[in-house]
């Protein structure tokens, strides 16, 4: 017997397809999206190329989304969904946010937040 899949799971595939579309527009595959009450109410990709801008991160892009979606900053009671684990200005953004939760699918060792460069997770704010 198999072992059933999460709604992590399901929210992680779609933050690949995600990142497999930036791919596509010849971008860092990263994607990422932000659900609340189980729904997803913003969606990103990396698009620092297309925008000519170094804050173009699959977060940034997704936080602003999710911002204007519910008309505010503040992100109560959301999970953010990465295929990468966050760098030190997503990771800053999401604190601002309120950001709820984070999972992120792989490691960054070099210019990871979280776990691996940096460990902001344990911060305290």
């Amino acid at each position: 017997m198999g072992i059933s899949p999460t709604p992590d799971d399901a929210w992680m595939r779609h933050a690949i397809r995600l990142a497999q579309y930036a791919e596509q527009q010849g971008e860092v595959p990263v994607g990422a999206l932000i659900v609340q009450n189980d729904r997803c109410i913003a969606e990103g990709w990396n698009s620092v190329i297309a925008h000519h801008d170094p804050t173009a991160h699959a977060e940034i892009m997704a936080l602003r989304n999710a911002g204007q979606h519910l008309a505010n900053y503040r992100l109560l009671n959301t999970t953010l969904y990465v295929t990468l684990e966050p760098c030190v200005m997503c990771m800053g953004a999401l604190s601002h946010a309120r950001i709820t939760r984070l999972v992120f699918g792989a490691y960054d060792p070099k210019r990871g937040a979280v776990c691996n460069a940096l460990h902001l997770s344990d911060a305290p704010f």
